[in-house]
């Protein structure tokens, strides 16, 4: 990766204005257009169907490269759910040409370089909302800049000292962040500078961003409404040569971590013609707009439904691959010699995780024709649904009271269950009101969604918590009260344990099966409430594999039953990983260890039925 990313640099070098093609162009204003991003029920749900939670909050300026960040980027609503980044063209037609540009494409490239290269390049801050403002000078394009308060040609931009530059820290060597910032050693390059306000719904992008001693500048300034699909004024170039956003279009650490890149990724090609279109709106080249067999700004390509992605791939290249897939990757910039995407330069990622992407040829891919500003989801008639008020129930069955509004009259309805401890039954999962039935107690995260296959999936959650008075199957984490006086533990806020009792571990798992992308949790028991902590060995069996197909809470290999308790939880949760399968079995086997007795073969068998 190193040797091509050099050398992909020392090709690019630094833009020239010819290049860059900063003119303005005479083509109309792009329609503006604002969708609330949260579900007709209130939840917080993302394109993909992914609960986001809370609203996150920045306190502090958060590097992207941190489990901190991981925690925030995943709560976000990255633009609506109708923008296109985050638009689903898997069913979109194929544009006429689309063979003849694929040709030309692998023409344009040499012999060595026909197939996909992903690049570590941008990486981004979070900043909380009264992030201090410091001035910066847009040498080259302030007059397209956004200056957002700043007195022309400076803008006044939220720049924290940990501000990261363009592929620091993975391809920087030992610099440290400081000097990278400075290009102490004269590298130059795109320099691309990403400012993210969660809280504010902004983020602010630069190109060839430098800190000098007279304090920081750029080649010009660009600032995006991450609730809104507004674009830049048509002809304005941004951070990207295409004019488009780039934190939307990176691969990032906690999307690759989950199973799956949730948007459209960016693109670079090596020759684009003199067009852009939507939702580009500024183009970079001299080649005839009439000459189509070129790309132009804003093309999008999709990785062909026909490509089998290898079982045996990583979780990154196997959540890239599901994007390409789904919602597919936009030209953004010329790339010098290269048909690349960019990755976060997230110094987790393993050194492998993405080297057999450099095997999917280009032939693989196909181009699709776009959706307009007012196309697509952005169009009128979307469906909405509401699946009901939340409910505490006191028997084993219920009714989802879900309504749905389809103007189509042809949207596919389905109730699934989101996460619960058990799998439940439904009467009839297509239908917006059904019954639905438990196994056991717990609280259940039902989702309903509407596809009419043209807009964005409409989605909604409801919570059911299930609590019939009767003792569930699953082991408790802390001791069951005796109804008699009996020797044994009573729930006391400290309880006292026989002290030369030797406990004998069980182990269980509820639910029994789940779907990829779900959680499960196994849970080590003690035949006793433990006088000091014990802690247990354990391994892992089966045909699924830790790390590709499941991942496991808290210490490898171990679990301890906290003083004065008698259980330990271990979560599991099955990787969305999209590829067609067989279903797996993770099993969970107690070892033999100090402290604790194990009946032969203690183990608990979890089943991972293959996702869609």
């Amino acid at each position: 990766m190193g040797e091509q990313r050099q050398e992909k640099h020392s090709q690019i070098g630094k833009r020239s204005a010819i290049e860059r093609g900063r003119r303005i162009s005479s083509a109309l204003t792009a329609l503006v257009l604002n969708f609330v991003v949260t579900a007709s029920g209130g939840e917080r749900i993302n394109q993909d169907g992914r609960i986001l939670g809370p609203a996150p909050v920045v306190a502090t300026p958060t590097l992207f490269n941190t489990s901190a960040a991981d925690a925030i980027v995943s709560a976000m609503q990255i633009f609506p759910v109708t923008n296109p980044w985050n638009e689903d063209i898997s069913l979109r037609p194929l544009l006429s040409n689309s063979a003849t540009m694929i040709a030309q494409l692998k023409s344009d490239l040499s012999a060595s370089r026909q197939t996909l290269r992903p690049f570590y390049e941008m990486n981004y801050v979070l900043v909380p909302d009264n992030q201090t403002r410091v001035s910066i000078a847009f040498l080259d394009y302030p007059d397209e800049s956004d200056l957002d308060g700043g007195t022309f040609p400076n803008g006044n931009y939220p720049i924290p000292s940990n501000m990261p530059i363009e592929t620091w820290p993975r391809e920087t060597g030992s610099l440290t962040l400081q000097q990278w910032q400075m290009d102490v050693t004269n590298v130059g390059g795109d320099r691309h500078g990403i400012m993210v306000a969660p809280g504010a719904g902004s983020i602010w992008e630069t190109w060839q961003m430098k800190l000098t001693n007279n304090g920081w500048q750029a080649s010009n300034g660009a600032k995006f409404d991450l609730t809104s699909n507004t674009l830049r004024p048509a002809g304005w170039t941004s951070g990207d040569a295409a004019g488009l956003p780039m934190f939307p279009a990176l691969v990032r650490y906690d999307e690759c971590e989950r199973g799956a890149v949730e948007h459209a990724v960016r693109l670079c090609v090596p020759k684009t013609r003199k067009e852009y279109i939507y939702p580009a709106n500024h183009y970079a080249s001299s080649i005839p707009a009439t000459s189509i067999q070129y790309p132009a700004m804003g093309q999008r390509f999709r990785l062909k439904a026909s490509f089998v992605v290898p079982t045996g791939w990583t979780i990154e290249e196997k959540a890239v691959c599901y994007a390409l897939k789904k919602y597919g990757a936009i030209v953004a910039d010329n790339s010098g010699g290269f048909f690349s995407i960019s990755v976060c330069p997230d110094n987790r990622f393993s050194s492998t995780a993405f080297d057999n992407l450099s095997t999917i040829d280009v032939s693989n891919f196909e181009v699709i024709q776009t959706s307009g500003p007012n196309e697509g989801p952005r169009s009128p008639g979307a469906p909405t649904v509401n699946a009901g008020a939340d409910q505490s129930v006191s028997a084993l069955s219920t009714t989802l009271n879900g309504s749905v509004v389809d103007p189509s009259g042809n949207a596919t309805i389905l109730w699934k269950l989101y996460s619960g401890p058990a799998p439940v039954n439904f009467a009839n999962p297509n239908a917006a009101t059904t019954m639905v039935t438990f196994t056991q107690n717990g609280a259940y995260t039902f989702e309903l969604s509407a596809d009419d296959k043209v807009h964005a999936v409409a989605y909604d959650a409801v919570i059911v918590n299930v609590q019939t008075g009767s003792p569930t199957p699953t082991p408790t984490p802390t001791p069951t009260p005796s109804p008699t006086p009996t020797p044994s533990p009573t729930p006391t806020p400290t309880p006292t344990p026989t002290p030369t009792a030797t406990p004998t571990i069980s182990i269980s798992v509820a639910p029994a099966s789940v779907v990829e992308g779900n959680d499960a949790s196994f849970t080590i028991s003690s035949s006793v409430v433990v006088s000091q902590s014990v802690t247990v060995s354990y391994s892992m069996r089966g045909t699924a594999e830790q790390g590709s197909d499941y991942t496991l809470s808290g210490t490898p290999g171990q679990a301890t039953i906290a003083t004065g308790t008698n259980s330990a939880a271990i979560t599991l949760h099955a990787i969305a990983d999209h590829v067609k399968e067989r279903n797996q079995t993770a099993i969970m086997v107690v070892n033999p260890g100090t402290g604790y007795k194990v009946p032969k073969s203690t183990k608990a068998t979890l089943t991972i039925l293959n996702g869609p």
